[in-house]
């Protein structure tokens, strides 16, 4: 294997560090701004629920694909500029989104969607590259506290949908002046990121020819497959929280929609605090020994969620059930980034086996509801649970064999 570091000074590694994870917060913040505005942008547009569900599908299909681009992008632009235009793209995206609700246009809107979900594919990627590069240069585990800047930027970007939606600020004027924020955010950050190239290591002379090929073989690494079953089952459940939880706690366990929609917030919650802190307990265990403890508490918080009586146990599933998802992905991207040589190839990898299960788990889900009953629907996400706490060995640390310098290539 073959691993990058960079020399830093302490200063100069915190500001990477708060701007990497203010760079997880932008992702978070993205994805989470449109659900609120939903109605008044269907509004707007005259359109049914299902075209709004195609619009959306465009998001998840742009980000596999910004997940494809993310490997040549970091070859070609490097770190700073692959991580900047990113967020530069996500924030012209969001303006062509608020244009396009104002001038009423679906295809317009449909291709914003795809495009923010390109840019949002890309951007994960690369700060996933960063936030392991900052963990080797810091000497301890830090990717789980930058990926809570994913899960409070979410928070935050719900909250932002649903004030302005209080306050009767428009869908467009909404997305036009959070593009500006965020584009005036990227470039402010850019200076913070160290110069070099956090996604190509060992072979800097390959050709494009010689890096798909390398890509490619990653589909038949068994190690780099297995992490991506971890990542599967954690994003599964994820999901099906993200998608299911509210109506669950709603319809099945008979709380009202205020509850439940409470039990939503209290599992962001539950899952940022978990990454916030769960820093310390990977030094401490491992990651192996994290990700065994934390998919089995998820396990339980499940079988507590699906089977409980009474709101105080149901709450409880939750809370633990948010526990379990919380290491499974930053954990599974700093294995995969230290795994071999080429890590945003090998990131690429693991993080379309997670991606697929956003896209396909949930309609997975919806369908066994129809015939099992949604809690009986969710025994499922169990299984994958148990199946990644199972494979959870292959993200266990491989030893370095050389280092070489990461302020080559593009800046």
């Amino acid at each position: 294997m073959t691993e990058q570091t960079v020399a830093v000074e302490g200063r100069a590694l915190r500001r990477w560090r708060w701007v990497i994870t203010v760079a997880f917060g932008i992702g978070g913040v993205t994805v989470a701004t449109w659900g609120p505005r939903l109605p008044a942008i269907k509004a707007a547009l005259g359109i049914g629920t299902a075209t709004i569900g195609l619009i959306l599908a465009g998001a998840t299909v742009g980000a596999l694909v910004g997940l494809v681009l993310s490997t040549p992008v970091s070859h070609w632009f490097g770190s700073r500029r692959g991580v900047t235009g990113s967020i530069v793209l996500i924030a012209a995206a969001m303006a062509l989104m608020g244009t396009a609700v104002g001038l009423r246009s679906v295809p317009l809107l449909a291709v914003a969607f795809v495009i923010v979900g390109m840019a949002i594919g890309t951007l994960d990627i690369l700060i996933n590259l960063e936030a392991s590069a900052i963990e080797r240069a810091a000497g301890r585990t830090l990717m789980p506290q930058m990926h809570a800047g994913w899960s409070i930027g979410a928070a935050l970007g719900a909250g932002i949908g649903a004030a302005c939606a209080a306050l009767g600020i428009s869908p467009p004027e909404q997305f036009v002046g959070e593009g500006v924020v965020i584009s005036a955010l990227g470039l402010a950050m850019a200076g913070a990121i160290p110069a070099g190239n956090r996604g190509r290591t060992g072979h800097p002379s390959q050709s494009r020819l010689e890096r798909l090929a390398h890509w490619l073989r990653g589909w038949i690494d068994w190690r780099l497959l297995l992490i991506g079953v971890v990542m599967l089952g954690v994003e599964l459940a994820e999901g099906s929280a993200n998608n299911w939880l509210t109506l669950a706690v709603h319809n099945d366990h008979g709380q009202t929609a205020a509850i439940a929609a409470l039990f939503s917030a209290a599992f962001a919650t539950g899952e940022a605090l978990a990454r916030i802190f769960g820093g310390p307990v990977v030094d401490r265990v491992g990651r192996v020994g994290a990700v065994r403890y934390t998919t089995a508490l998820g396990v339980l918080g499940l079988v507590l969620f699906i089977l409980g009586v009474g709101v105080w146990t149901v709450f409880l599933g939750t809370m633990l059930w948010a526990v379990g998802v919380s290491m499974g992905f930053p954990l599974g991207m700093s294995a995969a980034a230290e795994s071999g040589p080429d890590p945003a190839s090998r990131c690429s990898v693991v993080a379309s086996i997670g991606y697929f299960a956003n896209l396909a788990g949930p309609p997975a889900i919806g369908v066994l509801a129809e015939a099992f009953g949604l809690l009986n629907a969710l025994w499922l996400v169990v299984a994958l649970l148990l199946v990644a706490f199972g494979v959870a060995g292959s993200l266990r640390r491989r030893p370095v064999q050389s280092v070489v310098p990461a302020t080559s290539g593009p800046a």
